[in-house]
């Protein structure tokens, strides 16, 4: 018979192959050239995400920009500092600083435009940290035993104290299993206890209970029923047809070398809890960042206008002395010559040049902005339209008395009081905690176990009322059975797993563990040292700004007597219009 099948079978085979003969490697399809180019217009082709979000109302109500040709301001919009401060806190979602401050960085809207979501800072940061969870969950074994907890690896892993805290949770698990058996054994007819067709249901439920505490021990409560019938003979190979197996039992694993002890148990809490604080540390840095450059921006504004006020100076008086030297060119007069004529009216476009690139700047890359680009750059710090008709003016003037700070009250509170030091301070306390946890996968893992189980067998399973009935006799209760006590069991056991051999891994671990403690350590006493250094600039820069000030003040007091005699000399005819011009120049 299964010659014969064997020999059909290989001239099917054979059949099937001439019929089919040689395939090509390209398939053909019915109205098709061959030529498959066209489709790559289609699987190139540009898509845009079905999505639609409402734009903020600055974006769809933007008006068009102040520009020279176009410069109608509705109104004037006067500002103060704690005012553009508070603006753009409440308007910044997403913190507009990225990577230090303004002076560290170029055009604030493309920085914001080639940023990411994982790279920009907002104001989720730190509930997204706090929410981190681990993809993997809570492990229980066949029998609903808590799984110990993955060493070095799972108190490394970034996630939040939640997912942390969960690691203590208790979970719950069961499960159920049914089969039928219906099959012949290599038995005789006369075989009472093993019939030769076997026949039986067998069933199985568990349930149970387990949880991990902070020592590392885990108790598990389980229970499962169990119902088992087949067809041995009763008398023979059993006392009834069918029984029922209850049992409940509670169970203890308690670790006493690896993994023992509240402090390595908690470590990957307290990691999650570093790990917020960290997170926070960044979003301070962020928003301090974020305060300074709006600072900054309304200070560079309100300078802005002040250096419009100066080239208006300059071309008003510019404009003055080229019509002077108009009239005296048309009347004849001394100091009326065309040269003369021509080196005024320059100086004028001249300072009409430096209005126009005071107010609107420059498009040289490094260039002043001028007044316009400035109020702009502040509007995008504090979230508002590029231009909605009114032009900010700031109306809080600097302060006019000197500043002195004592260099070691403000050294000390600089290293307390920074954001990027309490950071990598952090950063040591985790690598401190690694430490203590990759020590800890160095000891061999000894645990110790033990059961206790009340054990219930009986013709049913449960009823409402006792009756009295002992196992095996019919009608008895496994429930009834499991309750009255009789029958009890105990079991201990101790599982020993020294490392490998060697120890590499875990020796490499806390070898590399080490190293990047010390790492951190150095960062931040160069972080330190920076502090220091940036502290000193400010204090050296603070106090040279300030005699500069009195220095240019007492100078412009000089260049402006020099103009008022430059031109009472000029219009005497006692001095060449050059004297004059250059006057005009050094006094703007």
């Amino acid at each position: 018979m299964t010659r014969q099948l064997t020999t059909h079978l290989a001239l099917m085979l054979t059949l099937l192959s001439l019929v089919t003969g040689c395939h090509p490697t390209q398939p053909f399809y019915l109205q098709e050239d061959g030529d498959l180019s066209h489709y790559l217009d289609t699987a190139q082709q540009i898509e845009q995400p079905d999505y639609d979000q409402a734009s903020l109302d600055e974006v769809v109500q933007s008006h068009s920009p102040f520009m020279l040709s176009n410069f109608e301001i509705d109104e004037t919009w006067d500002l103060s500092l704690e005012e553009c401060v508070s603006i753009a806190l409440q308007n910044s979602k997403i913190i507009r600083t990225v990577g230090g401050t303004q002076q560290l960085r170029g055009n604030f809207a493309a920085t914001i435009m080639s940023a990411t979501s994982e790279g920009s800072t907002s104001v989720y940061d730190p509930a997204i940290v706090e929410s981190t969870t681990n993809p993997t969950g809570q492990v229980v074994d066949s029998q609903g035993n808590r799984v110990q907890q993955r060493g070095a690896a799972r108190a490394n892993q970034t996630v939040g104290v939640e997912d942390a805290l969960a690691e203590f949770d208790a979970q719950f698990f069961s499960a159920f299993n049914y089969s039928q058996t219906d099959r012949p054994r290599n038995t005789s007819n006369q075989n009472p206890f093993n019939p030769l067709i076997f026949q039986a249901t067998d069933a199985n439920f568990l349930a149970a209970v387990s949880k991990r505490t902070a020592t590392g021990s885990i108790f598990t409560f389980r229970g499962t029923t169990a119902y088992s019938r087949n067809n041995i003979p009763i008398g023979l190979g059993r006392a009834l047809p069918s029984d029922w197996t209850q049992t409940i039992e509670a169970e203890w694993t308690q670790p006493l070398l690896r993994n023992r002890g509240t402090q390595v148990n908690r470590i990957p809490v307290i990691l999650a809890r570093t790990n917020a604080d960290i997170s926070l540390a960044d979003f301070e840095t962020s928003v301090r960042n974020l305060v300074l450059d709006v600072e900054n921006a309304y200070w560079d504004l309100h300078t802005s206008y002040r250096s419009l006020e100066t080239a208006k100076t300059g071309r008003d008086s510019a404009q003055v002395t080229w019509k002077n030297t108009y009239l005296k060119s048309e009347a004849g007069a001394t100091g009326g010559d065309a040269q003369a004529e021509a080196q005024s009216r320059e100086q004028y476009y001249f300072f009409r040049a430096a209005v126009q690139t005071a107010l609107a700047g420059s498009n040289v890359q490094g260039q002043d902005p001028g007044l316009l680009g400035r109020e702009r750059q502040l509007r995008f710090l504090m979230g508002l339209a590029p231009s909605d008709g009114r032009l900010i003016r700031p109306i809080d003037e600097p302060t006019m008395a000197p500043v002195e700070f004592q260099w070691h009250d403000v050294q000390g509170e600089a290293l307390f009081r920074s954001p990027e030091l309490r950071r990598q301070k952090w950063r040591i306390k985790q690598r401190e905690l690694e430490l203590i946890s990759a020590r800890n996968q160095l000891l061999p893992e000894l645990n110790v176990s033990g059961v206790y189980r009340f054990v219930g067998v009986g013709d049913e399973l449960i009823a409402a009322e006792r009756n009295g009935i002992i196992f095996p006799n019919p009608g008895s209760r496994a429930w009834e059975v499991l309750t009255g006590g009789d029958f009890q069991e105990a079991g201990l056991r101790v599982d020993f797993t020294p490392p490998a051999f060697g120890a590499r891994r875990e020796l490499a671990r806390v070898r590399n563990v080490q190293l990047s403690m010390v790492r951190e350590q150095a960062l931040l006493e160069d972080k330190e040292l920076a502090l220091t250094h940036q502290l000193s600039d400010a204090l050296v820069g603070l106090d040279s700004h300030y005699h500069l000030v009195q220095t240019h003040f007492q100078r412009w007091i000089a260049s402006t007597k020099e103009v008022n005699a430059a031109e009472l000399l000029v219009d005497r005819g006692k001095a060449p219009i050059d004297i004059l011009l250059d006057a005009q120049r050094r006094r703007a």
